[in-house]
């Protein structure tokens, strides 16, 4: 990877008036890079290239990325399939994110997985559950662990839709992490639309925030579409989770600029909500931000984008020149645990 897509410095809302233009800048670059790697996929998949679904973070960027750059080594991680600009952020490899979509044997699934379930969990970085909801209570396990072993300064961040917070998963993470004061932050993305099913048929309350009282813990409203906000509204729910102060509830309300999937044509979005300041592309806002500040002008936004196409086609081309897995010649077990799998002789036992 080129040194300028490195892992950045996690922000806080504590940052000075000399550091926060940097920052920010960092934050807008991966959300390009996300934006151009997705645009590529999508475009690799209408042409037949690609097995499976695509789901595109499209106006979700800035959420992402905010979530990601906060975190930091040794931190928990469990994005969801519209996290690409806080994955990179966190720190996975655009080849990862090719190579796991193109199905090479070489990616970190091996081929064999669904392209959106990939990760790294020794480097902190989980592979997503699709049953939405399920993967706070690995985030919560893992933070157990780390008080067990008395790891300290960690946090773990899951990413979730609001659809996913009717979910009862939902219901005994948040309670089970409120009881026990875990350093957990909940970033949950309110696009809308859960799929096609909107809000007013996922939940009765005036707003989402409002469950947070419920459960007792903090929570944090923010428009999803200000790069801004987002950084110091969910860098300081990191940072407050970080120092003691138990569970972070964050709701980023935006609107998702395209389907669910590259299969839907996300006909049921109303106008209505396109019209508003939540319909905004957060890429637009941050580009019109950082000119009104005279933080970048015209000619380094082509500079970054150009940079951001040239990483992309080098990752496609490496990996459609990897192999595909060969099942005839595939030495691999479904269980972590070789010595498990039937037929397999008992192991010796070790006495001490």
């Amino acid at each position: 990877m080129h040194d300028m897509f490195r892992l950045a410095e996690a922000p806080r809302p504590s940052c000075t008036a000399v550091e926060f233009p940097e920052t920010y800048r960092r934050a807008y670059r991966w959300m390009l890079l996300a934006r151009v790697a997705e645009e590529k996929i999508a475009s690799l998949y209408r042409g037949g290239k690609i097995t499976g679904g695509v789901f595109l973070g499209k106006g979700q960027e800035a959420i992402s990325v905010a979530t990601g750059m906060a975190l930091r080594d040794g931190d928990i991680f469990a994005p969801l399939i519209r996290d690409q600009a806080g994955r990179l952020a966190f720190g996975e490899s655009l080849l990862d994110f090719t190579l796991t979509y193109l199905g090479a044997r070489s990616g970190p699934m091996r081929g064999r997985d669904g392209n959106v379930h990939r990760g790294r969990p020794k480097e902190g970085l989980l592979p997503m559950i699709s049953h939405l909801g399920a993967m706070v209570s690995v985030v919560n396990g893992i933070l157990m662990a780390h008080r067990f072993q008395k790891k300290e300064n960690t946090v773990g961040a899951a990413c979730l839709g609001e659809g996913a917070t009717s979910t009862g998963a939902f219901h005994e993470s948040l309670n089970q992490a409120a009881v026990e004061k875990l350093p957990l932050i909940l970033v949950i993305t309110n696009n809308q639309y859960a799929y096609s099913t909107p809000t007013h048929r996922q939940f009765a309350c005036n707003d989402l925030i409002d469950k947070a009282i419920g459960y007792g813990v903090k929570g944090h409203s923010v428009d999803g579409t200000d790069l801004s906000a987002c950084l110091e509204i969910i860098g300081g729910a990191v940072a407050a989770a970080r120092e003691g102060e138990g569970p972070q509830l964050v709701i980023a309300s935006n609107l998702r600029l395209a389907g669910h999937g590259e299969h839907d044509d996300a006909h049921y979005i109303s106008q209505h909500f396109k019209e508003l300041q939540l319909g905004r592309d957060c890429m637009e806002v941050a580009q019109n931000h950082m000119l009104a500040q005279k933080w970048a002008d015209s000619s380094m936004f082509d500079l970054w984008h150009r940079d951001s196409q040239s990483l992309v086609e080098e990752a496609v081309a490496h990996s459609l020149r990897e192999p595909a897995p060969d099942p005839a010649k595939e030495d691999w077990c479904a269980l972590a645990s070789r010595h498990l799998l039937e037929g397999n002789p008992p192991q010796p036992k070790h006495h001490h």
